[in-house]
């Protein structure tokens, strides 16, 4: 994969630039286009300049559940009129939300959060939950008119699940989308010494740091399931609602 565009705010851990990801075609994500990020309510001043200005983020695709939303209150972005803010989240209101400290072990499968199965089945969870939050978060992507910030908590799990998924639609192998999913590991210390301070996760952050690392197995098994289930991501889509004119507008705008 080319080198992580890691982009080095004040406020956050695990923001960057899919820009460079190439495709099995040979094309490449344009930078600008689409940017992963961890939770964006403590962007300084300075922050929000050089995504406006230096990076025309006009969108932002947050995937946090409504309690978290409620409870972290509106971040610096929420009031500025060039960013539209699509709320998607991929958790149904009435469970407890799927934060970067979900430790219940799996009902009947035995798998816990250290396990790789866990959090490949926490992810399959996201998409039999709120496949409807799936599909308009990747129109959202494919229909901001400058970049698109999608983000979560930790910028790991739910924001893994959704980027992974609009990588695997415009042509990149599952290997790159695997290694995108797993460069969050370089910032894992960082990202959970956030939350701690954070009133909506302080008491949920207290896993090992080991159970909270992004692995490699975790998407193959995702991507495996998409696979040999569905016929990939897109065939998972098209179920869903998503169409051909969808696959277009989400290819010109990262590749275009």
């Amino acid at each position: 994969m080319s080198e992580i565009g890691w982009l080095d705010l004040e406020g956050v851990a695990n923001m960057r630039d899919l820009g460079g990801v190439p495709t099995r075609s040979g094309d490449r994500i344009r930078p600008r286009r689409l940017l992963r990020s961890d939770n964006l309510q403590d962007l300084s001043a300075s922050d929000v300049q050089v995504l406006l200005e230096d990076l025309d983020v006009t969108d932002v695709v947050d995937l946090r559940s409504t309690t978290e939303v409620n409870a972290e209150g509106p971040g610096p972005l929420m009031d500025r009129r060039e960013v539209t803010v699509h709320h998607h989240s991929l958790v149904r209101d009435q469970r407890r939300a799927a934060t970067t400290k979900d430790t219940l072990v799996l009902a009947g499968t035995g798998a816990t959060p250290a396990d790789a199965d866990y959090w490949s089945r926490h992810y399959l969870g996201y998409l039999a939950d709120r496949p409807e939050s799936v599909v308009a978060s990747l129109r959202a992507i494919a229909s901001a008119r400058g970049a698109a910030v999608v983000h979560c908590a930790a910028g790991k799990d739910r924001t893994g699940t959704v980027v992974g998924m609009a990588l695997s639609l415009v042509g990149v192998a599952d290997e790159l989308v695997v290694a995108d999913y797993v460069a969050s590991a370089e910032r894992i210390e960082r990202i959970l010494d956030r939350l701690k301070v954070r009133p909506s996760y302080a008491d949920l952050v207290r896993a090992r740091v080991q159970d909270q690392m992004p692995k490699a197995e975790t998407m193959e098994q995702l991507f495996g399931t998409l696979n040999q289930e569905h016929g990939g991501a897109l065939g998972w889509l098209a179920a869903h609602g998503w169409t051909d004119q969808d696959s277009e507008q989400l290819r010109l705008k990262l590749l275009g």
